[in-house]
């Protein structure tokens, strides 16, 4: 099992940017990665997926203006925002599965999470 470790968070004023990361223990260029979060009182999400061939997926509320990316050489997975919003605000996990995901699947291996916070 794949382990995976995130870093990057914090707190920035919206409109400011993030570089989410997330090391992967092993090198799979099979698996597919994604990131989701889970803000207070809510569902978790999913936010983005790639997969091993560099296909990518996003939800609407983050489409133009999140990316997500991924280094297969040195097993990081990486997830940009851009022009962030108050509503981004919540706890960020990244999430692999074997072999291929959407934004719907169900992910074996997980992050411990980093905090993301978008004051007004």
């Amino acid at each position: 099992q794949v382990q995976l470790v995130e870093s990057g968070g914090g707190s920035v004023q919206a409109g400011g940017s993030l570089r989410l990361s997330c090391k992967a223990s092993k090198s799979d260029y099979n698996y597919c990665m994604g990131w989701f979060r889970q803000a207070p009182g809510k569902e978790r999400e999913g936010v983005a997926t790639i997969r091993w061939d560099g296909q990518v997926e996003y939800a609407d509320s983050v489409k133009g203006r999140f990316t997500i990316s991924r280094d297969n050489a040195n097993d990081n997975l990486f997830l940009q925002m851009d022009d962030l919003k108050p509503e981004d605000t919540a706890m960020y996990y990244c999430a692999a599965r074997s072999p291929t995901c959407t934004l719907h699947s169900t992910f074996g291996a997980w992050g411990q999470g980093t905090q993301v916070t978008v004051s007004s």
